[in-house]
């Protein structure tokens, strides 16, 4: 419920997923969303706030560019939130900017376009440090047609294969307004692998798994597990017999950014 009196900042944010059991605050285990609303805690000396997401990022997945829709009792000034908050929030977690917004703001129903970032390598062992960000395939995959594939996922499609536990609501028909994998020139450190890939897809929303399990049918493909045709008929809704398995890692995942249309 909101009121006329309340509070009203959107946080803009960014974080390494890789020890987070998600976005979501749940019970017994740490979140991007229970670590944030501590702090909020923290600082504000209350409990009287409420956060919301633009989306929920899986266990492992980071992010680039999140929001936060956070409603408060009290007024705060900006610039006093944003150095109090990253003072003392965790290392892996960072508030790159807070603007105030009105009542009619709504984070959820706000409509949007997301562009996810999968990283990968393949044909050698990474280097340890890279298992927070890069998943690494030892075999050598077969990237021209990879490549191919990914563009495929363009457009409108039945993506019914693509997701786990769907509910009664779930609109299975998604558009893809861009799918490709290019080589990596974007994250760069020294302990990476000399040559990796980026998978970029973006859409203005995607269901619980999908984009993992989108990465796990190209590695399938890449490494000879099934052909091309299998790939399109994957697409198809009347294909009820097909069944898809593999779900990428999540810690190759990131959000790279969020566009409020």
């Amino acid at each position: 419920m909101k009121y006329e009196n309340d509070s009203y900042y959107l946080l803009k944010l960014q974080y390494l997923g890789f020890r987070f059991h998600g976005w979501q605050k749940q019970p017994n285990v740490k979140t991007v969303q229970g670590i944030l609303e501590k702090t909020f805690q923290f600082i504000f000396k209350h409990n009287s706030f409420k956060t919301l997401a633009s989306g929920r990022t899986d266990a492992m997945v980071s992010a680039n560019e999140a929001y936060c829709h956070l409603i408060t009792k009290t007024f705060y000034n900006i610039d006093w939130m944003l150095l109090e908050l990253n003072k003392n929030l965790p290392q892996d977690i960072r508030i790159l900017a807070i603007e105030e917004v009105d009542l009619n703001f709504d984070i959820i129903q706000a409509s949007k376009i997301k562009e996810y970032h999968y990283l990968f390598s393949h044909g050698e062992r990474n280097h340890p440090f890279c298992a927070s960000l890069i998943t690494g395939k030892n075999s050598v995959l077969n990237i021209p047609l990879m490549q191919q594939a990914a563009k495929l996922f363009e457009g409108k499609h039945n993506f019914k294969k693509y997701t786990k536990k769907p509910s009664e609501n779930t609109v299975f028909e998604r558009e893809v307004f861009h799918s490709e994998i290019t080589k990596n020139t974007l994250y760069t450190a020294n302990f990476f692998p000399k040559e990796s890939f980026i998978y970029t897809v973006k859409g203005p929303g995607f269901m619980h798994y999908q984009i993992r399990m989108m990465m796990g049918i190209l590695f399938q493909l890449g490494s000879g597990e099934v052909d091309l045709d299998f790939f399109k008929k994957t697409l198809s809704h009347w294909n009820d017999e097909i069944i898809l398995k593999e779900i990428a890692p999540a810690s190759g995942l990131i959000l790279h950014k969020n566009t409020f249309k």
